[in-house]
């Protein structure tokens, strides 16, 4: 359960947008803030953050297409139909204006939104990701500075290729995913139990993992809509988040090619802030959207 900063359940929700049908979650009260998760994950993982926030913001949760609670339709997995589901779902919600918080592949979405959704997003904050066609790919290779520096992202060459994937993972949800959320963090105790458990029990629903698989094999589609996108820089104030042990500096290096005002910051932790440091993401965001948005 997800609670806001009083102890209350959060409110839920499902609405039918852009073809699909999302869950999410909201609380809060004040300037909007949607956060959208990344992989292997739902919105479960904002759980630490959200009652750190809606005592001044109004938060709104998706599952993004195809994982959590949300429907896992047959197609729409590239980034630029994501981020117009969730245009959708926050016109649907009454939210015209809004900052944008993604990590991992919610990060590669919200970029997506900030770009084709301009006149409704105020900010972005872009955490912990790396961005198809701006050095994603180059992760993918087998080379000594990407195994010796815990860069090679091996995952991605086996998780585009059909059918295999889906037969060596079936029956085996609960261990890629323990494996993965506590491999690429720097404190792997964050990855709780009932965390684990609520990501198997959505990944493990019909549709979960080929939901999941089908977000990766979409990324050279991403490539080039993220090339397209950068085309116009975003002049909207950018926070770039990152984990010292993981993509670190990376993601604020990657954000000053694509847009005019970026702000970094690193933090001690592994891949998966929110859950790793929680404390600490919320003082920096909340000032980010203080000192910008005010």
């Amino acid at each position: 359960m997800i609670s806001d900063h009083r102890g209350v359940p959060v409110r839920t929700g499902r609405a039918a947008v852009n073809g699909t049908k999302l869950h999410y979650r909201t609380a809060g009260s004040g300037p909007v803030l949607v956060l959208l998760h990344g992989v292997p994950k739902t919105g479960y993982h904002w759980r630490h953050l959200v009652p750190k926030l809606t005592a001044r913001h109004t938060v709104v949760v998706p599952d993004l297409r195809g994982l959590g609670d949300s429907a896992h339709p047959a197609d729409g997995f590239d980034c630029a139909t994501m981020s117009d589901d969730i245009a959708a779902l926050m016109a649907h919600l009454g939210h015209d204006t809004y900052t944008v918080m993604g990590e991992d592949w919610g990060a590669v979405v919200g970029y997506q939104l900030a770009a084709r959704h301009r006149d409704h997003v105020e900010a972005l904050v872009f955490a912990e990701a790396l961005l198809p066609g701006f050095g994603f790919e180059d992760h993918t290779a087998l080379t000594h500075e990407n195994v010796s520096g815990g860069m090679f992202l091996w995952h991605l060459g086996f998780y585009f290729q059909p059918d295999v994937p889906e037969m060596l993972i079936a029956g085996h949800e609960r261990e890629l995913l323990t494996y993965m959320l506590k491999d690429e963090r720097s404190y792997p105790d964050t990855a709780t139990a009932d965390a684990i458990e609520e990501y198997v029990r959505c990944y493990s629903m019909p549709g979960g993992i080929r939901s999941m698989l089908a977000i990766y094999r979409a990324m050279l589609v991403d490539a080039e809509q993220n090339r397209e996108a950068a085309r116009t820089r975003l002049d909207i104030p950018v926070l770039a988040l990152g984990g010292d042990a993981f993509i670190g500096d990376r993601n604020e290096a990657q954000m000053r090619l694509l847009a005019h005002e970026v702000t970094g910051h690193v933090f001690e932790a592994g891949h998966d802030l929110a859950e790793e440091v929680p404390d600490e993401v919320a003082d920096v965001l909340l000032t980010f959207l203080t000192d910008r948005l005010a």
